[in-house]
């Protein structure tokens, strides 16, 4: 897995749940899906890189 995906996917992820909680608390429902489908895409990303890993070995 390249570091540099690695790191994009972890900082994704992170934002993403902050962005969903911080907005879940304060009731802005919009802006807590946005935060959900950014901590997605994170997921999403590590999931690629991890099986783009696998099928170079």
């Amino acid at each position: 897995m390249s570091t540099t995906e690695k790191w994009k996917a972890s900082a994704e992820q992170i934002v993403g749940k902050a962005v969903r909680k911080t907005a879940h608390a304060l009731g802005k429902e919009k802006t807590a899906l946005k935060g959900a489908g950014l901590e997605a895409r994170g997921k999403a990303r590590h999931l690629k890189e991890k099986t783009k890993d696998a099928f170079k070995h």
